[in-house]
């Protein structure tokens, strides 16, 4: 589907629309910081689930792990067995507590507010390490979301690459900006719904034209018998500890993740999470699943090779479908990228506006004003985020697994022990953000023996025990700090 097609076009512009829509009427909506950042924390438990899961689920759902499947077969099962444990052990371990703290402690908005407040820490610097450690990883997450649009519409409509990834980047502007953290979760929905319903339509109508599950199966065992084996990669070498390690410790960045954790911070109560968690975890896991089974498909059902393997959703799409249903499951793949970007662009906004910039400017600043400065930040990350993006040789996994390492190494022993370890400092915390941050940027460098393991799972290690280490040797948390602890334990219900 390299030319432009009038039924794909129409498909197109009806999801635009409808997404433009939900951004004004989000607008209308917004009226201070507290709003445009977490919505007010008034979502319902389906709509912080589905926000937080079509969140997660970023152009990679859709081009980067069908790709991966397409290219490695049952290996990539390792990858969605450890996020599906980390999305369970996210919601459950983190998102009741985080909900409860961060209202706490004056309604935290950001990560690094939470931490400075859960501390008590007077200092700049943990609030301000953090937020850099955010902008830094997500400026490369949003720039795969970036990547995947550019490729998206250089091959559904033959754009020029640069050019797509401006289009991509305008769209998503529009309703972040106006509409702030209401348009990006009642957007991400309606997006979320769209992905879920691609990601099962293809697979169904490959397999239905193949003759069936069996007709894959055995269109694979004829192409290469040992895709359909987890334990060996494609060439049929048994995979090494190390590797498989590296496959499931993809589940440990979820602690991590500033635009996911965002949702259990909007969420209306903290007693609404688990049913959130359930349709959560539910959602989250099929999707995985359905992701594997399109590449399993375009193993199958594509008979020569593929330049780009990422492009294994599209290319099925545009070869089994009518061009306009064809348009609007493609639709999804835009909608898989606008759901993750405009929440990670909201999150770094919210980072400039709530955490650093008021420290450069020496003074509190009002809500209007915050909400001023999140949309300006917005606008200056998204350029930032584009240039990131102007290879088209780049492969959005590879960009996404560097940003998730990298938050979920720095941030997430940090946030996690926090909730559950009263003796915990600030010095502790900083050191953990400090050393899982670099650990991740060195690791990911070097090859090799132990190099060869994801870096997220030694950065997640180290930065743990720097937190334990540094937690021991440094002066005991005031009794303010510990009170506040018990507090949040009590407001929990007594549960350590």
């Amino acid at each position: 589907m390299s030319q432009l097609s009038l039924p794909t076009t129409i498909a197109f512009m009806l999801y635009v629309i409808i997404v433009l829509a939900i951004g004004i009427y989000a607008y209308s909506k917004t009226k201070d910081a507290s709003d445009y950042f977490l919505g007010g924390r008034k979502l319902s438990p389906l709509v912080a689930a589905i926000s937080a899961a079509a969140s997660d689920m970023s152009g990679w759902i859709l081009l980067g792990l069908p790709g991966y499947a397409y290219l490695a077969g049952l290996e990539a099962a390792w990858i969605t067995l450890g996020l599906t444990v980390g999305v369970a052990a996210n919601w459950i371990l983190v998102a009741k507590r985080l909900r409860i703290y961060t209202e706490m402690l004056d309604d935290a908005v950001t990560l690094p507010t939470y931490l400075q407040r859960r501390f008590q820490d007077s200092k700049v610097w943990l609030k301000s390490i953090a937020a850099i450690s955010i902008l830094l990883f997500f400026l490369f997450y949003v720039a795969s979301g970036l990547i995947a649009g550019g490729k998206l519409f250089n091959v559904v409509f033959g754009l020029d690459y640069y050019i797509a990834v401006f289009v991509g980047v305008v769209l998503i502007l529009f309703y972040t900006l106006f509409g702030g953290f209401l348009a990006v979760s009642w957007t991400d929905v309606f997006q979320g719904s769209l992905m879920l319903i691609a990601l099962v339509a293809v697979p169904i109508l490959v397999t239905g034209n193949l003759g069936g599950a069996s007709a894959v199966v055995a269109q694979i065992d004829g192409t290469n018998p040992e895709l359909l084996n987890m334990f060996t990669n494609a060439a049929g070498e048994p995979l090494g500890w190390l590797t498989i390690i590296g496959l499931l410790g993809w589940g440990l960045g979820y602690f991590g993740q500033p635009h996911i954790l965002a949702r259990f911070k909007a969420i209306r109560s903290g007693d609404e999470t688990g049913v959130a968690a359930v349709i959560g975890v539910s959602w989250a896991s099929f999707g995985y699943l359905m992701a594997i089974l399109v590449g399993f498909c375009g193993i199958a059902y594509l008979n020569e090779p593929l330049a780009d393997p990422e492009t294994v959703f599209i290319t099925l799409t545009s070869l089994v479908f009518h061009p306009l249903v064809a348009g609007i499951l493609l639709a999804a793949i835009l909608a898989a990228i606008m759901s993750t970007v405009d929440s990670q662009l909201l999150v770094c906004s919210a980072a400039l506006a709530e955490d650093l910039y008021p420290l450069v400017v020496k003074k509190s600043l009002s809500p209007e004003l915050r909400m001023k400065v999140g949309r300006i930040a917005v606008v200056v990350l998204a350029v930032i985020a584009s240039g990131l993006a102007m290879d088209p040789e780049s492969k959005v996994l590879d960009v996404v697994k560097y940003a998730w390492a990298g938050l979920g190494a720095s941030l997430g022993p940090a946030i996690l022990i926090s909730l559950y370890w009263r003796s915990m400092t600030s010095q502790g915390a900083l050191a953990g953000v400090l050393v899982g941050a670099f650990t991740v940027m060195i690791w990911s460098q070097l090859s090799g023996g132990i190099f060869d393991i994801y870096e997220l799972v030694p950065g997640f290690i180290l930065s743990s025990i720097a937190v334990v280490l540094v937690s021991l040797r440094s002066p005991a948390v005031s009794d303010a700090v510990g009170i506040q602890f018990d507090d949040m334990r009590t407001k929990l219900g007594g549960r350590a």
